[in-house]
């Protein structure tokens, strides 16, 4: 047994640390976004924050509306219909441009809630025109997160890596143009920052479109022989699958990015300590969500092949792969958390503030890595409407309504054993403990319920040995 878990963990690293340092690239970007402005002034901190708030909300949206692509793809790749996978892929590429578009106008609407914020009149400014900016990169991205799934389901995961680190470099480049102003570029502060990265997405779709064309291990499957009108049947397929991990996903971010919102009326420290270490836990979370997407694509092909007993014993590795992780990672950020505020900003408020909010992150890495592990897992499986009710409870449910009690001082009276004075982030950040916490339990259980299903299923069917 402990070869066949060592085998299949080996697999699904192989997997997965491209797409790993690929995730790390992306996340990049703000992390240098962020860091890059820290160092310019506090009000253009504050934009971005602020702005990267709408930013991913949308962002991670779109990213898991596209994962229904990887399942799709890795269940025909599992079947050997690799005939099946162009035919997919084109019609992918209508679903992604529509729903970028569609984000695009979604991001520039939602700055109105900027209106209702008690916002400084300058950071109001700067977060809204970073909005409108960056949002130009959002088609680019739903396309290009739609040739990720199509390449990680074919298990060709180098190239997200190197065309990731790519996007990386040309974003720091132009950030320091753009931000400081060097070499004769208007200074822009924050809007540099929107300008750099919305035209890195459309460099990174350019490069994975000339990759795919060019490499190989794409020939088979190769979507882009002939142009193809949108085929409804199959996009609405793939929507029915991508949907509920899309609103899976906003319930999380939205949920995180709320509190980035509402902790802005206590000012611009808790505003830059807040986004310094969400942004720094989802650096920390690319790992388990990176295993996350490498197990999607192993328990799909492997479902695709008929074999459901593998398919089980392929998700508990990879939930017990993350947690081992995520055991690693808490350790961490409890012991450096001072270090890492240091990094990200000189301002000693933002620094001690930050310290202490790290504290928390490194509470939810267990729960964190989790619930992405068991739900990636489940999306294997092609189930998607029940992780995201369990979603949607956890984090609307608990940890928005547990975070506004404790954060804004609304404890109701009958709960005087509770802090009654408002905790403000820290009260936040509890509410999100509890709310990954629960979504963690109900995934692991909805998982164990669902495979133990399906091998039963099987069984009855005379698929597999009684």
């Amino acid at each position: 047994m402990k070869t066949k878990i060592s085998t299949e963990a080996a697999a699904l690293w192989q997997l997965a640390w491209p797409v790993l340092i690929g995730q790390l690239a992306t996340v990049g970007m703000s992390v240098a976004d962020v860091a890059m402005t820290g160092h310019l002034s506090a009000e253009d901190l504050a934009a971005v924050a602020l702005g990267t708030s709408l930013w991913a909300i949308v962002l991670v949206t779109v990213m898991g509306i596209m994962i229904a692509i990887n399942a799709v793809v890795a269940h025909e790749v599992g079947a050997s219909a690799f005939e099946r996978i162009p035919h997919i892929m084109r019609q992918s590429m209508w679903m992604a441009f529509g729903v970028g578009l569609l984000a695009c106008l979604t991001l520039n609407l939602s700055t109105l809630v900027f209106d209702y914020l008690q916002l400084e009149a300058g950071v109001h400014a700067k977060a809204a025109q970073f909005v409108h900016v960056i949002s130009i990169g959002m088609p680019a991205f739903a396309m290009y997160r739609a040739l990720y799934s199509y390449t990680t389901s074919l298990n060709q995961t180098k190239p997200i890596m190197v065309i990731a680190l790519g996007g990386l470099v040309f974003n720091i480049i132009v950030n320091w143009l753009l931000i400081y102003g060097h070499w004769g570029f208007p200074q822009l502060g924050a809007t540099g920052c929107a300008v750099a990265t919305g035209l890195g997405l459309w460099l990174m779709l350019g490069a994975m479109a000339w990759w795919i064309h060019r490499a190989p291990a794409y020939h088979q499957t190769f979507p882009f022989t002939h142009r193809e009108a949108p085929h409804w049947p199959e996009i609405r397929k793939m929507l029915r699958i991508g949907l509920p991990i899309g609103v899976t996903y906003f319930a999380e971010v939205s949920a995180f990015c709320a509190v980035g919102l509402l902790v802005a009326r206590f000012g611009n420290v808790p505003i830059s300590a807040n986004q310094i270490a969400l942004n720094f836990s989802s650096l920390v979370f690319m790992v388990p969500l990176s295993l996350g997407i490498a197990l999607t694509t192993r328990v799909g092909q492997t479902l695709g092949e008929g074999d459901f007993v593998k398919a089980r014993f392929v998700s508990w590795v990879g939930v017990g792969l993350s947690l081992a992780f995520a055991v690693l990672s808490a350790a961490f950020i409890a012991l450096f958390r001072h270090q890492i505020a240091a990094a990200y900003t000189s301002d000693q408020a933002v620094q001690e503030m930050t310290a202490t909010l790290l504290l928390f992150a490194a509470i939810f890495q267990l729960s964190d890595a989790t619930q992405v592990a068991a739900s990636c897992a489940i999306r294997g499986y092609k189930v998607t409407r029940t992780p995201m009710l369990i979603h949607l409870m956890a984090f609307y449910g608990v940890a928005l309504p547990v975070g506004c009690a404790l954060g804004l001082g609304m404890v109701p009276d009958s709960m005087s054993w509770l802090p009654q004075q408002p905790m403000e982030a820290a009260g936040f950040w509890i509410g999100l403990v509890l709310g990954l916490t629960v979504a963690a339990l109900l995934l692991v259980v909805f998982l164990q319920r669902l495979s133990a299903s399906r091998i039963n299923f099987a069984a009855d069917s005379g698929k597999i040995a009684g």
